[in-house]
């Protein structure tokens, strides 16, 4: 059985499990003192390499996010799980103006296109500038940034990306409801699941059936190769019409390859390139 919760204050930690990404944020005021702070509200907004963008989420009297408002830049950094407990430093409330990360191990380091320092003890690092602030009535302030730097560790150039997860250690983290305690992880017990799919599986996807399709049969389509799979379903689809047939089965597809040749061991050669 399932219930509807309500949805209520802290709804998305309370109700909604969501482990998010932990960053430090690196900002200066308009003295020119810095801030740091923990974020979690992040994503990718845009994913294009002509305009690469992330959108981020503060309450609108935070420190950070005002110091955004004047300066317009911004350094995500994000730390490795060796250093959760800095990373909490940066959480507490200090006053306005007190630099956090005096009170922490991490150390600034100048940043290659913007005015706040970024930390040389987190492995990835991207340096905004920003786009868009959006100020939701009574709620979030949204901040979009173009990301005019992404900064690593040298040795992450050349890594492939399960070496890069495993080298990072980043963690991931939720609150209690007293926001007192956090819950962090990390890749350190990373699993592996195959997709199964070729490399050009993407040259598939604006395939469109007009027709319905009986389990095996669809499952038969998906071992098509990408590129062919509208020939595939044109044809299949009209050689079931001519069949007097509402719904592509297996038999109907099974039928229709065997008449052009398509066998299994010709199938196989077109999935794995041969």
């Amino acid at each position: 059985m399932k219930t509807e919760i309500k949805i209520k204050p802290f709804w998305y930690s309370d109700i909604w499990l969501w482990p998010k990404l932990i960053t430090i944020i690196t900002t200066l005021d308009k003295e020119g003192v810095v801030n740091a702070g923990p974020y979690s509200h992040i994503m990718q907004y845009d994913v294009m390499t002509k305009n690469p963008r992330m959108i981020v989420g503060f309450r609108q009297d935070s420190h950070t996010f005002v110091n955004i408002c004047d300066t317009g830049e911004f350094v995500v950094n994000c730390p490795s799980a060796s250093h959760l407990d800095d990373m909490m430093e940066t959480a507490k409330f200090y006053p306005e103006g007190v630099n956090e990360l005096e009170f922490t191990n991490f150390t600034s380091i100048p940043s290659k296109k913007v005015k706040p320092p970024s930390l040389k003890e987190c492995p990835q690092i991207a340096e905004c500038t920003v786009d868009e602030i959006i100020k939701l009535e009574k709620s979030t302030g949204i901040v979009i940034g173009t990301i005019e730097a992404i900064v690593v560790d040298e040795k992450l150039v050349e890594m492939g990306r399960e070496e890069r997860i495993r080298t990072m250690d980043l963690p991931i983290g939720m609150g209690d409801e007293a926001r007192q305690i956090y819950y962090h992880t990390t890749g350190g017990d990373l699993t592996q699941h195959n997709l199964g799919q070729p490399k050009n599986a993407m040259q598939g996807a604006d395939a469109v059936t007009s027709m319905d399709w009986d389990k095996k049969a669809m499952t038969m389509l998906m071992n098509v190769p990408p590129p062919l799979r509208k020939m595939v379903i044109e044809n299949t689809e009209e050689f079931t019409q001519e069949n007097n047939a509402n719904v592509v089965t297996a038999e109907l597809f099974t039928e229709l390859a065997k008449s052009v040749g398509m066998d299994p061991e010709v199938m196989e050669r077109f999935r794995s390139g041969g």
